[in-house]
């Protein structure tokens, strides 16, 4: 393919902007090369400033699980941008789509939107802070929560080592203050609470890892977490931003059947337009402020233009009995279809999969962690991603990123994407 516009613009883009980009994995530095602009697109399809038609699948990392430019979500954008794009007052519209996200996932009371998933995460963890008076966080390698300064932590040495910064500009101080688990290690997340007994507020974690490509939680992880937390009068937060109203309705929480103290969103919620939002029961949301000591505000939040695409998205969502289980079954399609061409192609290969949450990894090991993810050949998997893109498949252009399927997607674009998969595990 030819991308001559793209890369003309990326030129132009590195002059006014930091590496040219506004979000650094669109940089293509995991993969190399020039990253591709988009002109516009449409249900399951790209269209790059070059003409060229690509079949999508990271979908905005996740949120248009029913396809771009998706037209009941369009149609009450224009609706709400035509009455006012901003007041920083409340609008009735608020509190619909509040309603409608209390009625669909377990165990919360009240939501306070937000701008971003980082917003909200940054906010739960305050909250969790504030309610428990405890100042410590336990996190997990490889999990990503926003680029808040409690979360930008890399490993220590044991598991009483407090985390150090892995980016200049987060201090000391922030650092060790967030301690750092394996994740699917329950025993080690006991060792940190044992070695910080009373000490930790929360345990923040994506119930289903996507910025290590997709991986699952081991069977019965997620409730040692729930019964380790409850032992210990800590929080436990579900990191829903990428799975929440992906999975299920309720998200991670109604697939595993597990309660989480605090949930976090984005994407989703907004129908692909900038929110977040945080959720709970009532005894910790009223610790927010205005009705409580724990202080959180925001100009934009609860935005009109992101509360219309948000509350048309989860209306269609909530309403559409068959969508979750049409996601799961193309998923499944596509894993068997991939793991047939590449073993066909004497291809190593781990693929793991959860609904509509996907990843290929280049090892023949279970990927279980960040460790094991990082085992993967990230040569093979900067020739897979080049040679998908030739082909007219856009895959996240990273090693560490999941897939994520729409429903805009038909069987033949499926097809079509294991026809090029194998066509380029010909010449890995």
């Amino acid at each position: 393919m030819i991308y001559k516009r793209s890369s003309a613009l990326f030129t132009e883009a590195e002059k006014v902007i930091p590496g040219g980009v506004n979000s650094p994995v669109r940089a293509f530095k995991g993969v190399g090369g020039t990253p591709i602009f988009v002109k516009e697109a449409k249900g399951a399809y790209l269209y790059d400033e070059d003409g060229n038609r690509l079949i999508d699948y990271i979908n905005s990392w996740g949120p248009m699980i029913l396809g771009h430019a998706h037209k009941p979500v369009v149609d009450a954008v224009i609706e709400k941008a035509q009455k006012g794009t901003s007041f920083g007052m409340p609008t009735e519209i608020e509190t619909k789509i509040a309603e409608l996200a209390v009625s669909m996932v377990p165990n919360i009371d009240k939501i306070r939107f937000v701008n971003s998933g980082t917003e909200a995460c940054m906010s739960a963890v305050r909250l969790a802070r504030g309610f428990t008076g405890k100042d410590k966080i336990i996190k997990f390698a490889g999990c990503y929560h926003g680029h808040s300064d409690s979360f930008l932590i890399q490993a220590g040495s044991g598991a009483s080592t407090f985390g150090m910064p892995n980016s200049p500009g987060v201090t000391q101080g922030t650092a060790k203050d967030t301690l750092l688990a394996t994740y699917n290690d329950i025993d080690n997340v006991k060792e940190l609470i044992e070695a910080n007994k009373n000490e930790i507020a929360c345990i923040i974690i994506e119930p289903v890892a996507g910025n290590m490509g997709c991986i699952p939680p081991k069977e019965g992880f997620l409730q040692s977490l729930r019964d380790v937390c409850d032992a210990n009068d800590i929080l436990l937060i579900f990191d829903e931003v990428m799975t929440g109203f992906r999975l299920a309705k309720g998200g991670a929480q109604e697939l595993y059947g597990i309660k989480a103290d605090i949930v976090c969103f984005g994407k989703v919620i907004g129908g692909g337009l900038p929110v977040g939002a945080f959720a709970s029961r009532n005894d910790i949301m009223n610790h927010l402020a205005p009705l409580g000591p724990v202080y959180q505000a925001g100009t934009l939040s609860g935005n009109p233009l992101a509360m219309a695409a948000g509350l048309a998205m989860l209306n269609e969502l909530n309403s559409d009995g068959g969508i979750f289980k049409r996601l799961e079954d193309k998923t499944a399609y596509l894993h068997n279809g991939i793991s047939s061409v590449l073993k066909a192609n004497k291809i190593v290969h781990t693929i793991n999969r959860v609904g509509s949450m996907i990843s290929v990894h280049f090892d023949e090991g279970a990927v279980t962690n960040f460790d094991t993810a990082a085992k993967g050949n990230n040569n093979t998997f900067k020739k897979f991603f080049h040679g998908l893109l030739n082909q007219g498949v856009y895959i996240a252009p990273s090693a560490f990123e999941t897939w994520f399927i729409t429903d805009a997607l038909t069987y033949e674009d499926l097809d079509f994407t294991i026809e090029a998969i194998d066509k380029v595990a010909q010449t890995l």
